[in-house]
């Protein structure tokens, strides 16, 4: 059965950086989200055989988001693209090559992008899943309701849902034909508002 436990950070001192530099930036509602979002990632992978390269998909959950937060906002593109610079030069700090660093950042700006193809980009097809799966519920049974209160657990929402929405408002507010914009436009705040992971949790 499929836990929390069998699904840690990669052992790898990209992994640990990539954990401290969220931690220093992300608020404890994003940073939550962040960590969630590599276990559902994960957890899919692995319940999918679907091979990912874990060091790549937690460095990518750590920093999707990382371009919401003031010190990385960008006021010209969109905050998955904005992150993705920003996870690309974390990868040349950690001594990755430019092809890797390339990847990183596509899996970031991918997140934005419904039904990646797993097979062309298994990482950016998880973080994609697995972002709407903690932001809106979507394909929230792909896991059992064990697996999805042991996550929750280990790491609550910390009203996640109400901060998620202001910071998408102000990106569509500054920037009218960014992704944020159109999530807004099409309804983002009542697909939130329907997510069950927020029904009794913290």
């Amino acid at each position: 059965m499929i836990s929390t436990k069998n699904l840690a950070i990669p052992a790898t001192t990209a992994s640990a950086a990539a954990l401290e530099v969220a931690t220093d930036y992300l608020s404890s509602a994003l940073l939550s989200h962040s960590r969630r979002v590599y276990l559902w990632a994960a957890a899919y992978g692995e319940q999918h055989g679907i091979q990912y390269d874990a060091e790549l998909l937690f460095a990518a959950a750590m920093f999707h988001d990382i371009a919401l937060v003031p010190e990385f906002d960008s006021h010209t593109v969109s905050f998955e693209e904005a992150g993705g610079h920003v996870a690309r030069v974390f990868a040349a700090g950690a001594g990755w090559p430019s092809e890797r660093r390339e990847r990183l950042g596509e899996v970031i700006v991918r997140h934005m992008v419904p039904d990646v193809d797993v097979t062309a980009d298994p990482e950016g097809h998880l973080i994609s899943r697995a972002a709407a799966l903690d932001i809106v519920g979507k394909g929230v049974d792909d896991f059992s309701p064990a697996f999805r209160a042991e996550v929750l657990r280990d790491f609550p929402r910390h009203g996640l849902s109400t901060e998620f929405l202001t910071c998408f408002q102000a990106q569509a507010d500054r920037k009218a034909n960014s992704s944020a914009a159109r999530a807004i436009q099409t309804g983002l705040a009542t697909r939130i508002a329907a997510n069950p992971l927020d029904v009794a949790t913290p």
